[in-house]
């Protein structure tokens, strides 16, 4: 953490802020009723996911750092379940599923090499 200039420098960051800007963009697209319901929701856990690990990179503290990256980490989850939900209710085309899925898998994959690491 020490060598990195900014939290900007993380890929793990790079890759939440392609989550969340990416799922702002294909929830623009779910039905109207759901503008309070998984369009919300996805919303926020997706902008949760970068957030966080900002926010533990900014505390200059190993431990602190390794909590947000957990509290991340659970709103990946979070998300994860609601895409799920999306996908078994028809909001997704499969390839959108496919690759956000992908994405999350990445995601999950460095959060959690970089708790074992550090």
């Amino acid at each position: 953490m020490n060598k990195l200039k900014s939290y900007e420098d993380l890929i793990v960051w790079q890759k939440g802020i392609d989550l969340a800007t990416n799922t702002y963009l294909f929830t623009a697209k779910f039905p109207k009723h759901e503008l309070f319901g998984l369009v919300s929701q996805m919303n926020r856990s997706g902008v949760s996911v970068p957030s966080n690990v900002a926010e533990g990179f900014g505390r200059k503290s190993r431990e602190e750092f390794k909590r947000f990256l957990r509290i991340s980490l659970g709103s990946l989850y979070e998300y994860n379940t609601q895409l799920h939900i999306c996908h078994k209710l028809g909001y997704l085309p499969e390839n959108q599923y496919i690759k956000t899925q992908s994405l999350c898998l990445e995601i999950d994959k460095i959060i959690n090499t970089i708790l074992k690491k550090y």
